[in-house]
């Protein structure tokens, strides 16, 4: 039976990778996860697993140096978001790749591939996929994005990774908070007053205690008969109470 590590500095990227790998993969034993590229090289020289999944960009030894590292005790694939960058390389290179968020149609290629390359020795990380990685160089010493860009969350069994400018608006009640698409609701556990502190203001304004609203997603403001104001939002039935305390924000509008 094939085993893994996961490297990823964030949880719920771990736990997506490893439900999508059980998924398209089931014989696969991960036998460990790590939140950093210290610690993956430390599960790698402990737990000697025939494949290492390193998220590229982590705090403190980053996957590409943890890679380094490995070396050829283990076979590298490449958890990254850059795309654009990484797709030529990695198809050429002595290692593989996964995008986030982990698409299952995509994973089960990369899965083709990593079955077949087990059956011979691990490989170094090779030239072209070392440039690549020097072409990423000056966007993985960059600290991550200030705000939020996606927003991990439930519907049914499934873990969905939603780009928060696909997100119409953020409604709370007292356990969990509804994640409303144009197309789809999920459910999340994150209160409004903490999504407020990690969402772009700029994009998400709060109306309400239990209510952030995607600016772009306003259609406009009315009043009900008891004096509520409400905001309308576009291609959707609810209209969202603002409290009395945001109406500044509509001040302009």
């Amino acid at each position: 039976m094939p085993t893994a590590i996961i490297a990823d500095d964030e949880r719920l990227m771990r736990e997506q990778l490893r439900m999508r790998l059980t998924e398209t993969w089931p014989e696969l034993e991960i036998v460990g996860e790590a939140k950093n590229g210290e610690e993956a090289v430390e599960l790698v020289e402990q737990l000697k697993p025939d494949l290492t999944f390193l998220d590229i960009r982590m705090p403190g030894k980053t996957g590409m140096e943890a890679a380094r590292d490995i070396g050829e005790r283990s076979q590298v694939v490449f958890v990254t978001a850059y795309d654009q960058y990484a797709v030529e390389a990695f198809e050429r290179g002595a290692v593989d790749y996964v995008l986030k968020p982990t698409e299952p149609d995509r994973l089960k290629l990369t899965v083709d591939r990593l079955k077949q390359r087990l059956e011979r020795p691990a490989g170094k990380v090779n030239d072209s996929v070392q440039a690549m990685l020097s072409q990423l160089a000056e966007k993985i010493g960059q600290p991550k994005p200030k705000h939020l860009q996606w927003i991990q969350a439930s519907i049914g069994q499934d873990l969905r990774m939603i780009p928060v400018e696909d997100i119409l608006f953020f409604r709370s009640d007292e356990k969990y908070t509804c994640v409303q698409t144009a197309s789809f609701e999920a459910l999340i556990r994150k209160p409004v007053r903490d999504l407020a502190d990690e969402l772009d203001p700029s994009l998400f304004w709060q109306i309400h205690r239990a209510t952030l609203v995607n600016v772009n997603a306003i259609e406009g403001v009315t009043r009900d008969i008891r004096g509520r104001h409400l905001v309308l939002v576009k291609g959707r039935p609810e209209k969202l109470e603002v409290s009395r305390s945001f109406l500044h924000l509509f001040k302009q509008m």
